[in-house]
C-alpha cells in the first residue's frame, strides 16, 4: 500500500539497501554468486503453513490509536500547565492536523490501519492453498476478514461523512483494499461510502461464519474471537442504522444474561490492592466485559494534551435523573490531576518501550479495550429505541444502571421525560443513552462518533478565555485525508 502509506520514504531505504547489495556482490565475487543468490535476501516470513499465517495476523491490528478524537470532543476543555504539541492544539481547535508520522495523529492512524489491512490481504491471498487442517485455515481466514473490516470501518468513520442511507451512494468513501499490492505504483480511488459499507458488511459476514476461538486457545483476547466479531457487527449495524441487525448480533453476543459482560466496577475496586492494580484489571483480558484488547502506541495516558477540568468531569458524572451516586467518580475510583485544572479517570497504564538498549529513547504505549460488553448493550438499547421497543430498551438500561449507580435506581419514562424536559419517550431515552455512552467511554475516543452520528455541536474554551464552536453539520467533523494520500496517492480531499 505504498501510495496510501509513505512509500517515498521506503524508496530511499530501498536505494540504500541496493547500494549495500551491489557492494556485497563485488566483495563475494563471481565464484560465490550462485550460493549467495540461493539465499533468501531478507528475513521476511514465508507463508507456507496456516500457523505462520496466523502469526502474521498479529500485525493485523492498528498499533496506533484514535484517542486524538478526545481532544476534538466535548470531553475536554483547556487545561493549564499541561504540555501540548502542535498536533494536540490543531485537533483541539478542529484544524487539519499537519503532522504526518507523529503519535496520536489522524495520519498515523491512517498509515497504521492500512498497514494492518496489508497484512490481512497477504494472508487471505494464500491461506486456501496451504496444506493443513481446514478448521485452522477457516479460523485464520475468519480473523483476517474481521480485522480487515475493522480497520476499514474505523478509517471510514474518521475520514468520511457519517453513513446516511439517503446520500451514501454519492458521498466519497475511502479506498477499500481487497488484495495485496503487486504493482509498483497502483492507483486507488475513494469510491463511495456505500461501496465501503458494502465491503465491510461482506467481510464481517464472512468473518463471523469462519472465526473460531477454539483454534487460538491460550492467546487471550488480543485477536478477533466470535464475541469480538459480534461486537464489531453490533457497532457497524448501529452506525449503518440497520436496527434489526444491530439487535440480532448484539443479542448473539450478550446471550441470556447481559450483566455478565458489564464491568462490575464496585467489585473491581473492592478486590484490587491499589490504583495501579485497578487500572491493570480494568483492561485485563480476564475481565468478561473486555472483548478485544489491543496495544496502542500513544502519549495519551501521559500528562499531556487536553483533559476535562473538574467542573466538566464532576458535572457530567453527578448529573443523572435520580441524583444518585455514580460509582465511576467514587472516592475509591482512581482520579488523577493533570496540570493545574485537569482531572481524569484512571483507565490506562503508563507503559514505555525502549527502542535502544543504551538509552531511554522509545515510545509510550498502553493497552486499550477496543470493544466492551457495555458498548454492545448500549448499542442494542439504542436500536430498540429506534424500533420503538421501549420496554426492551429500558430492560437493557436497567441492567447497566445496576452496576453504575449506588442503590440501582429505577429507570422509568416519566422520570426521564421530566429530567430531559421532553414529552417524547424516544427522545428522552436517546438523550439518556448518549449521556451514559459519554460517561462510560470517557477517554476512550468513542464520544466523537456519537457527536458525528447525532450532529452534536461542540464548544471549546481557549487559553484567552474565548470560545470556538464546531457546528452540528460542520465539515471539519470529517477529518482531512493525510497529505501523502492527497499528494502521492492522488485522492480527492475532503471539502473545507
Amino acid at each position: 500500500l505504498r501510495l496510501l502509506l509513505f512509500w517515498d520514504f521506503r524508496m530511499i531505504n530501498m536505494r540504500r539497501h541496493l547500494k549495500k547489495f551491489l557492494s556485497l556482490l563485488a566483495i563475494i565475487g563471481l565464484a560465490g554468486r550462485d550460493k549467495y543468490l540461493e539465499e533468501t535476501p531478507d528475513n521476511r516470513v514465508e507463508l507456507d503453513t496456516p500457523q505462520k499465517a496466523a502469526q502474521l495476523l498479529t500485525n493485523a491490528y492498528p498499533d496506533a490509536g484514535y484517542l486524538f478524537t478526545e481532544w476534538m470532543s466535548d470531553n475536554v476543555t483547556f487545561t493549564r500547565g499541561t504540555f501540548k504539541r502542535p498536533e494536540y492544539n490543531q485537533a483541539y481547535q478542529w484544524q487539519d492536523v499537519t503532522a504526518s508520522i507523529e503519535q496520536d495523529t489522524p495520519a498515523n492512524y491512517w498509515t497504521q490501519a492500512y498497514n494492518s489491512i496489508a497484512h490481512t490481504n497477504e494472508v487471505l491471498a494464500v491461506i486456501d492453498g496451504l496444506a493443513g487442517e481446514k478448521s485452522l485455515k477457516d479460523a485464520v481466514k475468519g480473523e483476517a476478514y474481521l480485522a480487515r473490516a475493522y480497520a476499514h470501518f474505523m478509517i471510514a468513520n474518521l475520514f468520511t461523512k457519517q453513513y446516511d442511507p439517503q446520500t451514501a451512494s454519492q458521498d466519497p468513501g475511502i479506498p477499500y483494499v481487497l488484495e495485496p499490492e503487486t504493482e509498483f505504483i497502483k492507483q486507488y480511488s475513494r469510491g463511495t461510502i456505500e461501496d465501503v459499507y458494502d465491503n465491510i458488511e461482506d467481510d464481517i459476514e464472512e468473518g463471523l461464519d469462519l472465526v473460531d476461538a477454539g483454534n487460538y486457545s491460550g492467546s487471550g483476547k488480543y485477536h478477533f474471537t466470535p464475541a469480538a466479531g459480534l461486537a464489531l457487527a453490533s457497532r457497524f449495524y448501529l452506525f449503518k442504522r440497520d436496527w434489526d441487525n444491530c439487535i440480532k448480533y448484539s443479542s448473539q453476543m450478550l446471550g441470556a444474561d447481559p450483566s455478565v459482560f458489564i464491568k462490575d466496577i464496585g467489585a473491581l475496586l473492592a478486590n484490587t490492592a491499589n490504583s495501579e492494580d485497578f487500572i491493570r484489571q480494568y483492561t485485563s483480558p480476564t475481565d468478561p466485559s473486555n472483548l478485544l484488547v489491543m496495544r496502542n502506541t500513544t502519549t495519551f495516558p501521559v500528562s499531556v494534551g487536553y483533559w476535562p477540568d473538574q467542573p466538566l468531569l464532576f458535572g457530567l458524572f453527578s448529573s443523572n435523573p435520580w441524583n444518585a451516586d455514580d460509582i465511576r467518580v467514587s472516592a475509591e475510583y482512581p482520579l488523577y490531576q493533570r496540570g493545574e485544572n485537569g482531572l481524569t479517570q484512571g483507565k490506562f497504564e503508563f507503559l514505555f518501550e525502549r527502542t535502544s538498549l543504551t538509552s531511554d529513547v522509545g515510545y509510550y504505549y498502553t493497552i486499550v479495550s477496543a470493544f466492551r460488553g457495555e458498548e454492545v448493550l448500549l448499542n442494542r438499547a439504542e436500536a430498540y429505541v429506534h424500533k420503538n421497543d421501549l420496554t426492551s430498551a429500558i430492560a437493557d438500561l436497567q441492567v447497566y444502571i445496576g452496576k453504575r449507580y449506588d442503590g440501582n435506581p429505577l429507570l422509568t419514562l416519566p422520570v426521564l421525560r421530566s429530567y430531559y424536559g421532553t414529552n417524547n419517550n424516544q427522545s428522552a431515552l436517546i438523550f439518556f443513552i448518549l449521556d451514559e455512552r459519554q460517561k462510560e467511554f470517557m477517554h476512550e475516543g468513542l464520544r466523537w462518533f456519537d457527536i458525528k452520528r447525532y450532529g452534536i455541536p461542540v464548544e471549546h474554551e481557549l487559553e484567552n478565555g474565548g470560545e470556538i464552536l464546531l457546528e452540528a453539520d460542520d465539515e471539519r467533523k470529517v477529518l482531512q485525508l493525510p497529505e501523502s494520500a492527497l499528494e502521492v496517492g492522488g485522492l480527492e480531499p475532503n471539502p473545507r
